[in-house]
């Protein structure tokens, strides 16, 4: 049970450093009752989750209470929800427990709730310790601001505009991006569709798991990314997206990971995800899949928004298996535009393999986008080999942006004659670190105890990888250069990175199921790549150590910024940057907690030194290199596919 301050959209431009956008998870009942009240739709209100809060008011205001069913009172009288109510100088409105259905219920008042704004919104995200004026939910005796009111344009939402709530819901959904047969077989598919998932009692605004069955998958393994077959290369997530990790079905949610490593079969609409902020633990959920251009409006808050059918109408869906398009970028490379949604589009280069040259174009994409600036796209995201585009499609229609795509693709520059600013950063490294340790024990306890993984992540590294123990594991971690490839893999400027040398490309697979709790600033490796955990939250990766902050609470950003931008007018909150090189030096685990207390203090102490990445000549180093890192990778599919016959004898995966 919280209540936190949020507005709509929420926190926007900030996807591609791993900044969720927040804001209400229902944001319909949200926005109806800011209209009602001759608010902004993007005013800021409270979100209650469960159960709600009594609320002092100093003035004569006029409030609407939307969303699941609560009993709510001011002054000790029942009032109705959905209704247009004054609380006098000196009332009390009280708002109780939820008794459903649904879980979530907002209290919008007249003029909005005055709170700072953090990079641009007043959206409280409690994981990343920002929004709301105390970036944590409400507490007792905290006193809230409100701008001054406005006139109230109606005495209640009209009838045929309030959504259907109910314990099955019905989800509109596109095919894609990662459909059938590539991921997933076709029989997977049809369940997918076909079946009446549950909702776990394990879910939050960062996504709403789902119990369901176990897909037969359409390939054996995740190769470079990982040896189960949900593993891919980094991309971005959206909003409402499907995630399988691992067989774990779960429904991103607003404070969801902006990126991740695992596939996404089918997306709920724009419109439709409104639901996912009343999904109650036992309701049961069947996915719909719908035209993307048959997709109701999200702009639209009346009977457009089709929010008030407990059903979802379908005349049948794209057929498609997710793919947009397929072109050649060039001779060598193809470009795939996969549906992420009714808005957006994941642009995938070449072959599902580890190639600097693909995230070399990429960036060309990325850097085109910003400078051309088109009308109607809102983030862009780039991956290991991939680009996500999101728009508004009243202002952007995907047909349209797939012709600017395509347009852009001609003015691209040759990547191989890319030259990036690219620096290297030295961070300490708390090797096999005690919260590692306790993050592993509390899965065992919590989630699964016989996962091949545990007790102890090293000595799977080690297994996997076909290294003769533990301390090769550790003196190739130490000997490593990671280049970061992207940011935000998992929250808050978080790097996923890989080994500039191949031969330090230590492989492993993400946990199945993810971790519930990972500590902050903890390292780990899923697939060939590495990540520092931005903040605690859920994670997959197999732990090596803990290091310092790439997230520095401190900063106070307040401007916004465009899609894709890296910077800011005021100081940045995140520390690294694309291309920039991360080096590790060891420390004990008592030196590492003093570090990480003057980090939080302000006292940063990083060493950084400028240089640059160019592609040239990195290929050069490939070549001249290429015997030894054949061997290294030929030792290493053997241990890999050792590990997988293993996995396939105990039952990890299916044939």
């Amino acid at each position: 049970m919280q209540t936190t301050v949020q507005d709509w959209p929420g926190r926007i431009g900030y996807w591609h450093i791993g900044v969720p956008p927040s804001g209400p998870m229902d944001d319909l009942s949200f926005r109806l009752g800011n209209r009602v009240l001759g608010n902004p739709e993007s005013a800021a209100g409270l979100e209650c989750t469960l159960g709600g809060p009594a609320l002092r008011f100093t003035e004569a205001t006029w409030v609407c209470v939307t969303g699941a069913v609560a009993d709510v009172r001011v002054d000790g009288q029942p009032v109705e929800q959905w209704r247009t109510v004054e609380v006098p100088a000196g009332g009390l409105l009280d708002v109780g427990a939820i008794r459903g259905p649904g879980m979530r219920t907002y209290i919008l008042i007249s003029g909005g709730i005055a709170v700072e704004h953090f990079l641009g919104s007043a959206a409280t995200f409690t994981l990343g310790r920002f929004g709301g004026g105390t970036g944590a939910a409400l507490r007792p005796h905290v006193t809230l601001p409100l701008d001054a009111p406005n006139t109230r344009l109606a005495p209640a939402v009209p009838m045929s505009d309030i959504p259907a709530f109910g314990r099955r819901w019905e989800l509109a959904v596109t095919e894609g991006p990662h459909g059938a047969p590539e991921f997933f077989t076709r029989t997977d598919f049809d369940t997918i569709l076909g079946t009446d998932y549950e909702v776990h009692f394990n879910s939050d605004r960062t996504g709403v798991r789902l119990i369901g069955p176990k897909p037969e998958w359409a390939r054996t393994d995740g190769g470079e990314a990982g040896l189960h077959p949900s593993n891919i290369h980094d991309n971005a997530y959206t909003i409402g997206a499907l995630d399988f990790t691992g067989d774990t079905p779960i429904l991103l949610g607003p404070d969801g990971p902006s990126l991740g490593g695992f596939v996404c079969p089918v997306t709920v609409v724009a419109a439709e995800r409104w639901k996912l902020g009343q999904l109650t633990p036992g309701d049961t959920v069947r996915f719909v899949a719908v035209r993307a251009e048959h997709a109701a409006p999200a702009g639209e808050l009346g009977s457009a928004r089709r929010a008030s059918f407990a059903t979802v109408l379908s005349a049948g869906r794209d057929g498609d298996d997710g793919i947009l398009r397929r072109t050649d970028a060039d001779d060598e490379t193809a470009v795939t535009y996969r549906r992420q949604g009714d808005d957006g589009v994941l642009v995938e280069y070449g072959a599902l393999t580890l190639d600097l040259g693909l995230r070399a174009r990429v960036h060309a994409l990325h850097q085109h986008l910003v400078a051309a600036r088109p009308r109607g796209v809102v983030e862009l995201t780039p991956g290991i080999r991939s680009l996500q585009i999101r728009v508004d499609p009243a202002v952007l229609p995907i047909p349209r942006l797939l012709d600017l795509l395509a347009e852009a693709e001609t003015l691209l520059p040759d990547s191989d004659h890319l030259v990036v600013p690219s620096r290297t950063v030295h961070l300490p490294l708390s090797w096999d670190d005690p919260s590692t340790r306790e993050a592993i024990t509390r899965y065992m306890h919590g989630v699964r105890a016989d996962a091949p993984w545990c007790p102890w992540n090293i000595e799977f590294i080690r297994r996997m990888n076909g290294l003769a123990s533990v301390e090769d594991v550790h003196r190739t971690v130490f000997d490593a250069e990671y280049l970061v490839l992207g940011l935000g893999d998992v929250y808050l400027g978080a790097p996923v990175a890989t080994p500039t040398d191949p031969r330090h490309r230590l492989v492993t697979t993400k946990y199945n199921p993810a971790r519930t709790w990972t500590p902050e600033n903890a390292v780990g490796i899923g697939g060939a790549y590495l990540c520092i955990y931005g903040m605690e939250g859920p994670g997959g990766y197999q732990f090596v150590g803990r290091t310092t902050q790439v997230w520095n609470h401190r900063a106070r950003p307040t401007g916004t910024a465009g899609p894709g931008v890296d910077h800011f007018d005021s100081e940045t909150p995140w520390l690294l940057r694309y291309f920039d090189r991360i080096r590790w030096y060891p420390v004990e685990a008592d030196e590492l907690l003093d570090l990480r207390a003057d980090f939080a203090t302000g006292k940063v102490d990083v060493t950084v030194t400028d240089g640059e990445f160019r592609l040239a000549d990195y290929r050069r180093f490939l070549a001249d290199n290429a015997t030894d890192i054949e061997n290294f990778r030929a030792v290493q599919a053997e241990a890999f596919a050792t590990e997988r016959q293993s996995w396939r004898t105990a039952g990890e995966l299916t044939d």
